[in-house]
């Protein structure tokens, strides 16, 4: 490429009628190079994730072919979105900027800079909410019967690792982690694993009979005598688990302890009478769990939250297992979801089934007001679809 004189760039800003005073007196003359190309793609970050690269951390992309791409750091999620520019959007190795020039005084000159690539559109990030639905998913494929269970012997479904679930689930490694957590996982033999509802249930059996018959209080059951009383009967690691499970750890005068979790407990029990019918007779059901939950706790519906729904406009009233974990994970799914089991909700009733989709600084009132129509029914607010159900 032909390379411009001083002359031929006064003589330029001549014809545009431009006063040289008024500028700057070093000139950039800018001209394609051999490689430039649209191949290159640009990223807009926030100062957050800026400083996250600069510190040598990394940024992950995390998708399969079939979804949606996102971006994730160590602890949050982003959407990627492309963005349109009206402007051409030039790369430009070692570009000074207009600071750069002005503060150099020795670049009074002409400087002939390459143009290595260029790019039309830039990818924008928007936080997001982790895609952690799947996790349950891929967990619940295989669910761990016990170690006496043949099926878990002869069994071919995938098994994953730490590393596998980074690779398959749409979320940051820290997200990933603590939705192991929310969701009970344990580690077995180095993979993640979900325990079989019915050999959950036999594990707090074992521990809840236990306490009982020891009378201890249920604020303080100590960890060793659980394990060397129950060992013969299920893995301690097992025992363990379902003591992290449903009580809270402490160590007293250098002994572990657990402070047992009440209402997880209470609503367990709930979850195991409710799943084997399609719907239960309020006061019958409020009757029987009581009864079956361990002596000294107490039963209350709003245990229940996210796990059952009550129809009090049957007669009698009834209640039927509803699991927000069972719902779908996009907002719009949800809300078609939730209305076609129910035409017309209480905001009291919808939360628990709603409250997960509240992306950062949402409410529940705003997300309402986007996906649902407000009414009064017999002087109380109810809400029901925008957009008809099939």
């Amino acid at each position: 490429a032909a390379v411009r004189s001083r002359a031929e760039v006064d003589a330029t800003l001549q014809t545009a009628k431009l006063n040289p005073a008024e500028l700057l007196p070093a000139v950039q003359c800018l001209s394609f190079g051999p490689q430039a190309g649209g191949e290159c793609c640009l990223l807009q970050l926030e100062p957050g994730l800026c400083a996250e690269l600069e510190a040598g951390r990394s940024l992950v992309i995390r998708g399969e072919k079939d979804e949606h791409a996102v971006l994730c750091s160590k602890d949050k999620t982003y959407d990627m979105k492309i963005a349109d520019t009206s402007n051409m959007l030039l790369f430009v190795p070692g570009c000074k900027t207009p600071e750069e020039l002005n503060a150099d005084l020795a670049s009074c000159n002409i400087i002939h800079s390459q143009i290595a690539g260029f790019s039309k559109n830039y990818w924008e990030l928007r936080r997001c909410r982790p895609k952690l639905k799947k996790l349950r998913k891929l967990l619940m494929e295989d669910p761990y019967e016990g170690p006496d269970s043949q099926k878990d012997q002869t069994s071919t479904l995938s098994k994953y690792t730490t590393e596998d679930l980074l690779s398959l689930i749409q979320a940051s490694e820290e997200e990933i982690l603590h939705q192991l957590q929310v969701i009970d996982a344990c580690k077995i033999e180095g993979y993640w694993r979900i325990l079989d509802f019915d050999y959950e249930m036999k594990l707090l059996s074992h521990v809840t009979q236990l306490i009982d018959s020891e009378s201890w209080p249920l604020s303080k059951v100590p960890l060793c005598a659980c394990l060397e009383e129950l060992g013969s009967l299920e893995p301690r690691e097992m025992i363990e688990h379902i003591l992290l499970s449903y009580g809270r750890k402490y160590v007293d005068d250098g002994e572990v302890f657990f402070e047992m979790r009440e209402d997880k407990i209470c609503r367990a029990i709930a979850r195991m009478l409710l799943q084997n019918a399609v719907k239960f007779n309020l006061s019958e059901f409020e009757e029987v769990w009581q009864q079956s939950v361990p002596e000294g706790m107490t039963t209350r519906l709003d245990q229940l939250q996210g796990l059952a729904l009550v129809d009090k406009s049957s007669r009698p009233e009834t209640i039927f297992l509803l699991k927000v974990e069972d719902l779908p994970e996009d907002n719009q799914g949800r809300f078609n979801s939730l209305f076609g089991i129910r035409e017309k909700w209480t905001e009291v009733d919808i939360t628990p089934y709603i409250q997960d989709l509240c992306a950062e600084k949402q409410t529940v009132g705003a997300l309402l007001t986007k996906y649902a129509r407000s009414s009064m029914l017999n002087g109380v607010k109810v809400f029901n679809s925008r957009r008809p159900i099939s």
